[in-house]
């Protein structure tokens, strides 16, 4: 699912493989049993915290995920995985701390959650939007995403982006709390005609049953859906029109808006794996390609222009 815009309880993002329900109810006895292991550190609020001295003396970071495939969820053998999770376990090893414990809980509960100390960083992919940045500090984008389509084979109403599903009148589709809701509707399509549905492979689904024309979702998950199915395909990516302007987005790690030091940090041992080429590696057994690597920062999407 792709992270969403705006208010989490509106648009929640990110595809995924299997429904939030099913993904969660996974999860539970893990959380239950990370929630048993270590305390969440309780930072300093001066001069940038000390969490990440905290955290080098417990050993433990604790992630708040949503979930979701590919971003950060836990597999059929019940362990901790997704990109983000991935990413962490390299960064935070980085840093000296050798353990991560998930912390499972639903998407918008995300920046409540770590504002809260239930949990010492948001290890879920979220899309780095200036409402959120009101709300928490972000590291930079560790992916950039771009919008794609489920058609049927051959696309045969020729839909390459929202305008065309709006200007052929397609029966449109889309995940439970995706950006792509907004995204559609800023092109002019009518919200109560969207059919929402829980996940991209219901979306599949209905495409090939012939329920909906199209299914938007993100390329990364877009591409894998569709991967053995043989009545639909992927469209090429594209990016979304946000306010008249096409947008990329990026996501990235959260933190707790007093922990710059860690946010600094971290930033730092991210852009030595983006520059060794590291990232791609770590990223691409969940789908993510080059095209999908980024040097935007978060001050780009925060809304502060481009930092230096």
């Amino acid at each position: 699912m792709a992270p969403p815009h705006g208010n989490d309880t509106d648009i929640s993002g990110y595809e995924t493989r299997h429904s939030r329900r099913a993904v969660l109810a996974g999860v539970a006895a893990v959380g239950a049993l990370a929630a048993g292991c270590a305390r969440v550190a309780t930072a300093s609020t001066s001069n940038g915290g000390d969490l990440l001295q905290r955290l080098r003396a417990q050993g433990v970071v604790r992630l708040g995920i949503a979930g979701e495939i590919p971003f950060g969820y836990i597999d059929r053998n019940g362990r901790l995985t997704g990109e983000a999770p991935k990413l962490a376990e390299a960064i935070f090893k980085r840093l000296g701390v050798g353990q991560v414990q998930p912390v499972p809980t639903e998407f918008g509960s995300l920046i409540p959650g770590l504002n809260s100390q239930q949990f010492d960083v948001v290890a879920a992919g979220m899309y780095v939007t200036p409402e959120r940045c009101a709300q928490v500090i972000f590291a930079d984008p560790d992916y950039q995403m771009l919008d794609s389509f489920v058609v049927r084979k051959g696309n045969p109403k020729g839909l390459r982006d929202y305008r065309d599903v709006v200007a052929k009148k397609a029966k449109f589709a889309t995940g439970t709390g995706y950006a792509q809701i907004q995204h559609a509707v800023e092109a002019g399509y009518k919200q109560s005609d969207i059919l929402i549905v829980p996940d991209q492979v219901a979306g599949l689904n209905a495409v090939e049953a012939g329920r909906v024309d199209v299914f938007a979702g993100t390329a990364v998950t877009v591409r894998e859906v569709v991967k053995k199915s043989a009545k639909a395909e992927g469209t090429r990516p594209f990016a979304p029109l946000v306010g008249g302007r096409p947008a990329i987005d990026g996501g990235a790690f959260a933190f707790r808006s007093a922990e710059t030091r860690l946010r600094d940090a971290f930033n730092v041992e991210l852009r030595k794996l983006k520059k060794s080429g590291e990232l791609l590696r770590i990223l691409r057994p969940f789908g993510f390609t080059q095209a999908e690597m980024t040097d935007l920062t978060a001050k780009e999407l925060c809304g502060g222009g481009k930092s230096g």
